[in-house]
């Protein structure tokens, strides 16, 4: 039974999977969109969110934790400096998932996850 087990595997192991998401989690940050294929982008968002609301207060320790996941100093200095700045009003929701059909090769359902554009309210 599978009762208490979050998250998708996607045949691979564990330190893979962590070195993958750290990847493609740093990735996203640099470039803002990346596309991807769509069971990736679904994990990647639950990856991405819980960085970006520990991004949001600036202290030391948050810092330290981010850097365990993200090894480029510049995108974790672009993420507390820019990125989740902008998220400061907000309780989630910071990446969007746009499907855009299935991959030639081998039929694999690609997407495009994106950071969210926040507008300010006057």
């Amino acid at each position: 039974m599978r009762h208490l087990k979050k998250g998708r595997k996607l045949n691979r192991d564990k330190e893979h999977r962590k070195a993958m998401f750290s990847n493609m989690v740093t990735s996203l940050l640099r470039h803002e969109r990346i596309k991807t294929t769509t069971p990736k982008a679904k994990e990647l968002r639950r990856y991405c969110e819980k960085i970006i609301t520990r991004a949001k207060e600036n202290t030391l320790h948050n810092k330290r934790i981010v850097m365990k996941k993200i090894k480029d100093r510049d995108i974790v200095a672009k993420l507390f400096d820019e990125i989740a700045p902008r998220y400061k009003n907000i309780n989630g929701g910071y990446t969007r998932i746009i499907k855009m059909g299935n991959r030639l090769g081998d039929g694999a359902e690609m997407s495009i996850i994106e950071l969210v554009e926040v507008e300010e309210k006057k």
